[in-house]
């Protein structure tokens, strides 16, 4: 029972790490897709590839990248979420389990 508890918690921290690591890539996806919206349209845009800026000619492309990671991302965070829940729920029983 004692280990099956160190399990759930271990998975429950690596999940949680994944949670917070995805949030912050889906907020500054969510914030670039902002930028790129407000960018007036006759300025130039770049992307990083690697480590050079390369200029956008494309910005409806772009602008697709973007939505399909941030959906993407999205998706996997639902998914994690329901993880988390389902050993948040596993933990519980095994707890009442152990008293």
């Amino acid at each position: 029972m004692e280990q099956q508890l160190q399990s759930i918690v271990q998975e429950l921290q690596i999940i949680r790490g994944q949670i917070q690591s995805l949030t912050a890539q889906f907020n500054e996806v969510s914030l670039t897709i902002e930028a790129l919206n407000n960018q007036s349209p006759d300025r130039s845009v770049y992307r990083a590839l690697g480590g050079v800026l390369l200029e956008v000619e494309d910005r409806e492309s772009l602008a697709n990248d973007l939505a399909s990671t941030k959906e993407t991302l999205e998706t996997h965070l639902s998914n994690l979420n329901e993880r988390e829940e389902e050993l948040r729920d596993q933990y519980k029983v095994a707890t009442e389990n152990a008293d």
